[in-house]
């Protein structure tokens, strides 16, 4: 990349997309070209392509996606299959047609094998069964991850693909519906504080292990590997430490302030045991994540504060 390319992020108002486009902002790159659904639905081929045709794209970063937590994933699975093929194959396969120089696209590691040794390593991905709970959705992820690599072999386009750990920041989705477990967390023991209740419900057993990355960090991670990798092998983005969703409930309770207790309701589903990625590939390459758990725990939810001041406004 450099300063006058014209950048493209696709998915910019979402958690990562809206963290790509700070992270280029404040590093001088000043021709970014985002729409919202609104002005442009990606799933729409023809759409995509009289995007690549009249903006002249060089660079994408390919952040929009359909994604959510447990019970998303578990109520609308052929929605998030569909919508996630769509979308990544539109944008993939315009950008080879329009000559793009080089792609990211974003994969997650919550489509690595349910029980897959840990802590993850890239080559793991498609050796094992799948999480049930988001199966749907990781067979469109690990689709577009081998999109990418079938273009650069087939085409010598310069696409690469990053496997992103569970992210949380500013700009998260809170709906309980839909997010995923930190901000669905947060939000709950907020409204538990405000309505003084004595107890909050989480599901599971609390005792699956999570990894928790910045979307800042992240963002940060994916500016590093434009810069600096070319490759057709994944490569994970995370803190390389992980922790339990009971240990977590707790950092969140002494965030917000609450005293009241957690009741663990062990007939839902926990997902994934663990889920903790080896970073050993990032870190050769010269990055390593910079925000603590803690501290970005609470930027998160005094930006969460901030976005409920807004709307009662």
């Amino acid at each position: 990349m450099n300063k006058e390319s014209r950048i493209y992020v696709a998915g910019h108002r979402g958690l990562v997309g809206s963290a790509i486009v700070r992270a280029l902002s404040n590093q001088g790159y000043g021709n970014l070209i985002c729409r919202t659904s609104q002005e442009l639905d990606l799933r729409d081929r023809q759409q995509v392509d009289r995007l690549f045709s009249e903006e002249h794209i060089d660079i994408v970063f390919l952040a929009a996606a359909k994604v959510g937590g447990i019970v998303a994933n578990h109520e609308y699975p052929a929605d998030f299959i569909r919508d996630n093929l769509l979308i990544q194959t539109n944008i993939i396969d315009a950008a080879y047609q329009s000559g793009v120089e080089k792609l990211l696209f974003l994969g997650s590691t919550c489509i690595y094998p349910k029980l897959a040794p840990q802590p993850l390593k890239e080559e793991y991905l498609m050796t094992g069964e799948l999480e049930a709970t988001n199966e749907a959705y990781a067979v469109a992820k690990i689709a577009g991850i081998t999109m990418c690599q079938s273009y650069n072999r087939q085409y010598g386009t310069n696409y690469i693909s990053v496997m992103p750990t569970n992210l949380y920041g500013p700009g998260d989705n809170f709906d309980l519906e839909k997010s995923h477990v930190l901000p669905a967390l947060l939000r709950k023991v907020h409204e538990a504080q405000e309505q003084q209740l004595p107890q909050v419900e989480i599901w599971g057993t609390g005792t699956p292990r999570r990894e928790f990355l910045h979307a800042d960090d992240l963002a940060d991670a994916c500016l590093f590997l434009m810069e600096h990798y070319e490759g057709n092998e994944i490569v994970n983005i995370g803190t390389g430490e992980d922790i339990s969703i009971r240990d977590l409930a707790s950092l969140i309770q002494s965030v917000v302030g609450y005293q009241g207790e957690f009741k663990f309701n062990t007939d839902k589903p926990d997902g994934t045991p663990r889920k903790w990625v080896d970073v050993s590939k990032l870190k050769s390459l010269g990055w390593s994540a910079r925000i603590p758990l803690i501290e970005g725990l609470k930027s998160t939810y005094e930006d969460y504060k901030s976005e409920l001041q807004t709307i009662s406004k």
